[in-house]
């Protein structure tokens, strides 16, 4: 059970300091490179997996930005010292410990990790008893106005209106559904509790049922992420797209939640609380 937190020095004019746990991948560099222009954020701790061929290097050496005097480090511990936020882009397997530890330490979280299993979700449950905790599938604001729009047009159109979901992404990622899918059945669970989902069809699967909603991945080339929501009905049909063309919105979002979380009492957040 974590420890409550202990107190820490308060910020130093206005500077939140942030940790990245999972600080080499793509999500990581990103983030450093779009802190550094930022005067309020200051990275002090870099976490990587001990497997991971990038430890002990400088991270914003990393990120083609010269020294910044921050090592990654297989020791999460000593990587949270001094922050007052986490940013997570990790591994699903990895999440639970980070929980354990942040809370342990006092430090909020931010994690973008998708496809978290039950043992990582009750972890992050715990967590936010006594930090506050922020988890999100995508850390696009768009792609939170996204679900918001999903849940009013189920609920404008009513039951006439059948729904699937298709994700494409780049050829190496190794998760499926997305994140961002999931977030998208939730919201259309939102409206329709009683809806099954079905991880797309194969063989002679008979007419479609009014309770069913398939979600299909597509993977190929270098496409960052492209998630569409059909609604069909008898005559036409509306496509709810979102496309990403920069990875950089992702870190943006994380930065925008690190920024509002500094400070917050301890509580489960979402994105929706960040746009206000």
């Amino acid at each position: 059970m974590p420890r409550a937190p202990q107190r820490r020095a308060g910020r130093v004019r206005g500077i939140v300091k942030l940790a990245l746990h999972g600080a080499s991948g793509r999500m990581g560099l990103s983030i450093t490179r779009l802190a550094r222009a930022l005067p309020e954020v200051e990275i002090v701790g870099a976490a990587c997996s001990s497997t991971d061929p990038l430890l002990g290097r400088d991270l914003g050496e990393l990120a083609g930005l010269g020294s910044l005097g921050v090592v990654t480090s297989p020791d999460v511990s000593s990587s949270l010292l001094g922050a007052e936020v986490v940013i997570d882009f990790s591994t699903a397997s990895a999440v639970a410990a980070l929980a354990q530890l942040a809370a342990r330490q006092g430090i909020a979280i931010v994690s973008g990790t998708s496809n978290l299993d039950a043992p990582s979700k009750r972890a992050l449950d715990k967590a936010a008893e006594v930090v506050p905790v922020l988890w999100a599938g995508n850390m696009s604001l768009g792609v939170q106005v996204l679900a918001e729009a999903v849940e009013l047009a189920l609920r404008r159109l009513g039951l006439g209106y059948d729904v699937e979901i298709v994700e494409l992404h780049h050829r190496k990622k190794i998760d499926a559904p997305s994140g961002t899918a999931s977030r998208l059945v939730e919201a259309v669970r939102n409206v329709r509790p009683e809806i099954r989902e079905l991880r797309g069809r194969d063989g002679e699967v008979g007419a479609r049922t009014p309770d069913e909603m398939a979600v299909f991945g597509v993977r190929g080339g270098d496409v960052i992420g492209d998630h569409t929501v059909y609604l069909l009905g008898d005559g036409e049909r509306l496509e709810l797209t979102h496309r990403a063309s920069n990875r950089d919105l992702f870190a943006h979002g994380a930065l925008r939640a690190a920024l509002f979380l500094a400070g917050k009492k301890p509580g489960r957040y979402a994105i929706a609380d960040v746009l206000g």
